[in-house]
């Protein structure tokens, strides 16, 4: 007969928005232990397991500290706690927390006053005794205050068994994975697993139960919005419910989100594990991806088994056919199954898939050595040169036109190119070797067909690097400084660093808004390098901060409708980085908006 060993939960807190699937191993008759599932459905001579799910409830409320999810709540922000929309960010854990959290907590009373003028007095006054004014200690037991976020009281069904200590348990599912919801907020959950007859539907022995951590809320990042940079006079918001789009027009997203091997808490201890968890930070990354709705997708660092059983699926319900190039493993070590690659996503109403060419720079790392390197420094040649990075180049058919009639009568083709450069930062002429291989690929596509491209992709090089030059301007200057790290002399003659691919980076756009043209206009340019036009950041961890994504266009062929909003320090939580619990990657997203320019007949 079946019998239940252990049940253990993988997740060390529960998370609204992010399943819960236990761990059950079971002693089976026709072998020793297994993990399989034996739905009622299926039973299993003559036995299945049946599930129940249950939110504890007490009679002691609890209310969650705002900044430490994990932790209850022991102090109120005065201020927050008399507006409505702002009860929810009152609460915090300590004095240090509180005080720790101020330069970030501030920004939500200047926005509160600036939305209601007539409290500006008020605001004065609580900022003028400082921070200790404004954390007042809560008076009585926490059962004297309501719990953050849950608003009304839910109404909850009749059935629910009365348990010693004043604990109701309340039945809130029974299947193996639960999603927490709203309502578990601040309350702990049990999982009770349970062998059943499958005629008599009786339980059979006692069942094995865990409780999880208390259920905190899923942190929600404020939108992104798009900036108009073509002169338009809206500003629309990134929302699961659409958002304004020129007809003709189209959309790539291009991000980094950070493979589960490479996310450890040695490199990212500042994030709480909880939210450093590849079960939740998939769902974020999800949750940010889809809400984007952007027409082509370019993800870096995603694990092919992550692809497979996640991503490509996922996505799929939402109408994107998926593209994946692994990187190669003649250097990375572990299971082929975790090793991350790129993989380029685009909606099938809006586009049809072409053509798919694999960039593998190993091979070229190869060829190279076989015709330039002697014999005797191949083998250090190879070291060197081989990194296993790759690039995934996607050409596609678009299905709109750019205006009721296309005077060429042919068809648009679009030409997206994936990729992510070697991102160790003394090999500097592997970058540049491995950018203009890439190059040199994608000018015999241009030059097959009369085609816009874009280049996406993390590469690991900051503006004004040899690579970052390279791109945006067609060739290098003998005398660029990176230009000094050739130990293997495959960057000579210099003059031979050249391409004839009009690219500019989407983003510089940002520097040609005018005046005028959108509210908030300044405070975004204060978000760019003035020097470079290009973002402050796109990547953003505790030892790092600087711009290594980017979206490169052909400017002959496309125009920059629209840019996704960039964040800056003093959004990121202080005394934190990326990732963060609002943000699953230490990199950013971006997003442009582009229009296919008009041909003329030849």
């Amino acid at each position: 007969m079946l019998s239940v060993i252990r049940v253990h939960l993988p997740s060390e807190i529960p998370i609204v928005g992010c399943e819960l699937t236990p761990y059950v191993l079971v002693r089976r008759p026709d072998k020793n232990n297994a993990t399989d599932d034996i739905p009622e459905s299926s039973p299993l001579e003559g036995y299945f397991l049946r599930y129940r799910w249950y939110r504890v409830q007490s009679d002691k409320k609890v209310t969650i500290c705002s900044v430490h999810p994990t932790e209850q709540a022991t102090l109120q922000c005065v201020f927050c706690s008399k507006r409505k929309a702002l009860v929810a960010k009152s609460y915090h854990c300590s004095p240090k927390c509180f005080t720790d959290a101020w330069q970030h907590h501030r920004t939500l009373h200047e926005r509160a006053t600036a939305e209601n003028g007539n409290e500006e007095d008020e605001l004065v006054r609580y900022n003028s005794a400082g921070a200790g004014a404004l954390a007042g200690t809560l008076s009585g037991s926490m059962s004297n205050l309501n719990i953050a976020n849950n608003g009304p009281a839910p109404f909850y069904p009749s059935n629910i068994t009365q348990k010693n200590g004043g604990e109701t348990f309340i039945e809130v599912g029974g299947c193996k994975t639960y999603t927490p919801t709203a309502d578990d907020i601040g309350y702990v959950l049990k999982f009770e697993c349970v062998v059943a007859n499958a005629e008599t539907k009786q339980s059979v022995g006692h069942p094995s139960t865990i409780l999880t951590s208390r259920v905190i809320p899923a942190p929600s990042p404020s939108p992104r919005k798009l900036i108009p940079v073509n002169g338009a006079d809206v500003m629309g918001h990134l929302d699961q419910d659409g958002r304004i789009q020129s007809a003709g027009s189209f959309t790539v997203l291009s991000y980094n989100i950070l493979s589960d091997t490479s996310a450890s808490s040695d490199h990212y201890s500042y994030c709480p594990p909880w939210a450093l968890s590849w079960p939740y930070r998939r769902q974020n990354l999800l949750r940010e991806i889809v809400g984007y709705r952007a027409d082509v997708v370019c993800l870096q660092e995603v694990q092919s088994d992550h692809f497979l059983d996640i991503f490509a699926p996922e996505l799929d319900k939402h109408g994107y056919q998926a593209l994946y190039k692994r990187k190669t493993n003649e250097v990375l070590s572990g299971s082929t199954n975790t090793i991350d690659g790129c993989a380029t996503f685009f909606r099938r109403d809006r586009f049809s898939h072409v053509k798919k060419y694999d960039v593998e720079f190993n091979k070229a790392a190869q060829s190279l050595t076989d015709a330039l390197i002697p014999q005797a420094q191949k083998r250090t040649a190879l070291n060197r040169l081989v990194k296993d990075n790759i690039a995934l180049i996607v050409v596609l058919e678009a299905k709109f036109g750019n205006q009721p009639t296309d005077p060429s009568g042919k068809r648009q083709l679009i030409c997206v190119a994936n990729t992510h450069v070697n991102v160790q930062q003394d090999l500097k002429d592997v970058k540049l070797w491995q950018v203009h291989t890439l190059l040199k690929g994608l000018e015999k596509i241009a030059a097959s067909a009369d085609i816009p491209m874009l280049v996406c992709g993390d590469f690991n090089t900051p503006p004004g690097s040899a690579p970052h030059t390279l791109l945006v301007m067609g060739k290098v200057d003998p005398m660029h400084p990176d230009l000094v790290v050739d130990p293997l002399n495959i960057l000579r003659p210099h003059t031979k660093l050249t391409h004839q691919l009009p690219l500019v980076s989407a983003y510089s756009s940002l520097s040609l808004v005018r005046p005028g043209m959108g509210l908030g206009l300044e405070q975004h340019r204060r978000r760019m390098d003035l020097n470079t036009n290009e973002p402050l950041f796109t990547n953003c961890t505790r030892d790092f901060i600087g711009t290594h994504d980017y979206i490169f266009y052909t400017a002959d062929t496309l125009t920059v409708e629209s840019l996704l909003e960039l964040l800056d320090e003093e959004r990121l939580r202080k005394d934190t980085a990326l990732p963060s619990p609002e943000w699953s990657s230490n990199h950013i997203a971006l997003l442009a908006e582009f229009r296919c320019k008009p041909r003329t007949r030849r």
